[in-house]
């Protein structure tokens, strides 16, 4: 192989590629067989072989137990839309930061005490051990997973108060701002970091990607007066959505 030549699996792969991109090789269409790639490329069966675990692991193929390997359909990125906090008559956040005015968003979730772990606990500015409420969510857009979060709050800063627990009581659900507000906590400040990684078994099970799937992760932290008092990891898988930032000048 010649100084910059790319090796014979990602040629092959860049072929194909070429094909599901240009509709030569349409959605639910059968990936050409191991032979049949060996044989049109002149490649061995091991190239053949690498070329696709190559798609797959884009997600432009997946396998069919006993039948092969198809092109995926491409779903269209729908935009989730953030742009920090916003007074909307009442809408939860969640609904605010669906981008589509017709789109109707449900979630559900759970809350549990638990000790915060050194990274969670950085992010927070508390000790490692110290007690924080830790809700995990489930969103859906018209019954799909769309996205999963987890949010940590010190319980030094809500324990044994009105809203200890983000989803219950007279402010449930209504956001981290407003539920602070109504505790004398005035939230001033927020951080997102966007970053993208391989998922979680876990979370891909959930969100019904395939295994290499990569998805978004939002780190999201809420401040007052400089003091962290909620941070949150936000998945979104990064195939089907994209992040949009409406972003104010001042």
């Amino acid at each position: 192989m010649t100084f910059g030549e790319q090796p014979a699996y990602l040629r092959v792969a860049g072929d194909l590629r070429k094909k599901i991109a240009d509709g030569s090789l349409p959605p639910h269409t059968r990936l050409p067989s191991q032979a049949r790639i060996r044989a049109e490329y002149g490649v061995s069966d091991t190239v053949a072989l690498e070329a696709r675990k190559v798609l797959m692991a884009e997600g432009l193929v997946e396998g069919r137990s006993g039948s092969g390997t198809y092109v995926r359909e491409r779903p269209v990125p729908r935009r989730v839309a953030r742009s920090g906090y916003r007074s909307d008559g009442g809408a939860t956040p969640f609904r605010q930061e669906q981008a589509d005015p017709a789109a109707r968003g449900t979630w559900e979730s759970h809350s549990a005490q638990a000790e915060a772990g050194g990274p969670v606990a950085e992010r927070l500015g508390i000790r490692a051990g110290e007690r924080v409420m830790c809700t995990k969510y489930v969103f859906r857009d018209a019954g799909e997973v769309m996205m999963l979060s987890t949010s940590w709050e010190p319980l030094a800063v809500t324990g044994r108060t009105p809203v200890m627990l983000p989803e219950e009581g007279p402010l449930g659900g209504m956001g981290v701002v407003e539920r602070m507000a109504a505790i004398d906590v005035v939230v001033d400040n927020v951080t997102e970091e966007v970053g993208a990684r391989p998922g979680l078994a876990e979370e891909l099970s959930a969100l019904g990607g395939v295994p290499g799937h990569v998805v978004l992760v939002i780190q999201r932290t809420y401040y007052a007066s400089g003091r962290p008092v909620e941070t949150a990891d936000v998945v979104v898988p990064a195939d089907r959505y994209r992040i949009a930032y409406h972003l104010p000048v001042k």
